[in-house]
């Protein structure tokens, strides 16, 4: 198995009624440098700027970004390559990336690869320190940027430190 920490971003809070804009991905090994870059084109008409804002991109350059059913049969494509076994999908926010990447496996190519679960890393985190008012952000090294391969780096990089500070088993690779 294969952690796969993932970022998204997006015009607005829900797919379907918004569009996810792009996403990151970053294959969690001691390397870290295994990574997926997709730029989607809008699946609405609805959007909020302000969301825009925080990827600092406009409707505009949006609409130039590639069809979302060849980005996500690409990101099928690449799992099944850099990937062992079933890949475990993983962010900071799980909640939110989860829900775009699912719907969009889903809606484009009919089935999504990490199948039914995900994992938050604040989660897992403030369960391993045991206090629910710890969070990991401190263990980034990659500055946190809102480009999504950015900030998945981050995020790949304070697991890391979680397997090697606290001893957390887990699959590398």
């Amino acid at each position: 198995m294969s952690y796969i920490m993932v970022d998204v971003e997006a015009d607005g809070p829900i797919p379907g009624e918004y569009s996810m804009i792009s996403f990151g991905a970053v294959i969690v090994d001691k390397t870290l440098d295994k990574t997926f870059y997709g730029k989607l084109k809008p699946i609405s008409e609805k959007y909020i700027p302000e969301a825009l804002a925080v990827s600092n991109l406009t409707r505009e350059q949006t609409l130039l970004h590639s069809d979302p059913a060849s980005v996500m049969q690409e990101f099928a494509d690449w799992l099944k390559v850099n990937s062992k076994g079933q890949p475990m999908f993983i962010s900071d926010n799980n909640g939110f990336d989860w829900m775009f990447v699912c719907y969009y496996f889903h809606r484009f190519i009919g089935v999504n690869p990490f199948g039914h679960s995900s994992t938050n890393l604040g989660s897992l985190y403030k369960g391993i320190v045991k206090s629910t008012f710890e969070n990991f952000k401190h263990l980034r090294k990659t500055r946190h940027t809102h480009n999504p391969v950015d900030d998945a780096m981050g995020n790949a990089e304070a697991l890391l430190t979680i397997v090697e500070k606290y001893g957390l088993k887990i699959s590398l690779g």
